[in-house]
């Protein structure tokens, strides 16, 4: 059945890939403009709202919180299903994992803090909400992303910029999967609790899985290099987002997973892109020629 579908920052990596997916699945989709469109009447006209909204790092201590508050005034008191982008910032270092829905969130960094004060607003608030939980972005278009501004961009010269000199395992979510996951998820949101905290576990990898993966991509070697944190440190004092990035540096060494059982259980017949043919399509990397 058709559905009204607002979607929020339709701009940006989550909410394209969403509005992708969403109108071929013959939705009613509308995108919200923050310079011309009223948020109460483009909520009252939905019956699905997908938060797509995420402003820079050195704004969320000022934006994040105002624009829940915001979006809560004018759900309460609805039906209305909220599906949010969510990350893994609010469950630190000490969580035990895999990381799911049952996993207590023990951040005490800044970040990670607005993340469980945001969450847990829309849970007091009682708004029917489907949290869509993931790990760092790979996107089939420059969009800002760890892979495509820090990690990429060097393997034109057969070089794996990667930010930790560890092996650690680390969680990253293909974007079109991730649309394809919002899509279906409306197609069975009326069957879900009212809050929903979904782990989406995507592609869980060591650097040497993606070196491995990248020398095959390529036809040949690929060395991994690590990320030279040194000018990020020396801008931190006078760099906002570089006193952001440093703070969540610790999950490039952190091993850790999110849990792949509660999607598989809601969305059996859901496939994943395989690694080898998502590779082609990440930016920078569709715009290099193989040898």
């Amino acid at each position: 059945m058709s559905q009204n579908i607002l979607i929020l920052g339709a701009s940006g990596r989550f909410g394209r890939h969403a509005k992708n997916v969403v109108e071929q699945r013959h939705h009613i989709v509308r995108t919200f403009d923050r310079r011309h469109d009223n948020l109460a009447d483009a909520v009252a006209w939905s019956d699905i709202v997908i938060n797509g909204w995420n402003p820079p790092y050195p704004r969320w201590s000022r934006d994040i919180m105002p624009m829940t508050h915001c979006l809560i005034k004018c759900l309460q008191g609805t039906e209305k299903r909220l599906i949010l982008a969510g990350n893994v910032y609010g469950y630190g270092p000490d969580a035990p994992q895999p990381w799911g829905p049952d996993t207590p969130h023990r951040a005490s960094n800044p970040m990670g803090k607005l993340r469980i004060e945001m969450e847990q607003a829309y849970r007091k608030a009682n708004i029917s909400t489907i949290i869509l939980r993931s790990g760092d972005f790979l996107d089939t278009q420059a969009s800002g992303n760890w892979f495509d501004m820090m990690i990429a961009p060097s393997l034109a010269k057969g070089i794996l910029t990667y930010p930790a000199k560890t092996g650690a395992k680390h969680s990253w979510a293909y974007l079109p999967d991730v649309g394809r996951i919002v899509a279906d998820l409306v197609d069975i949101q009326a069957t879900l609790p009212r809050f929903c905290d979904l782990p989406f576990a995507g592609f869980t990898l060591t650097p040497n899985d993606w070196q491995s993966a990248l020398t095959l991509h390529f036809g040949q070697p690929v060395r991994i290099k690590p990320l030279n944190w040194m000018p990020l440190i020396l801008a931190y004092p006078v760099w906002p987002m570089a006193r952001r990035l440093i703070e969540m540096r610790y999950l490039w060494s952190l091993p850790h997973a999110l849990d792949p059982k509660p999607l598989e259980t809601l969305l059996p017949n859901f496939k994943m892109t395989p690694l080898a043919d998502a590779i082609p399509n990440l930016a920078p990397i569709s715009g290099m020629p193989k040898p």
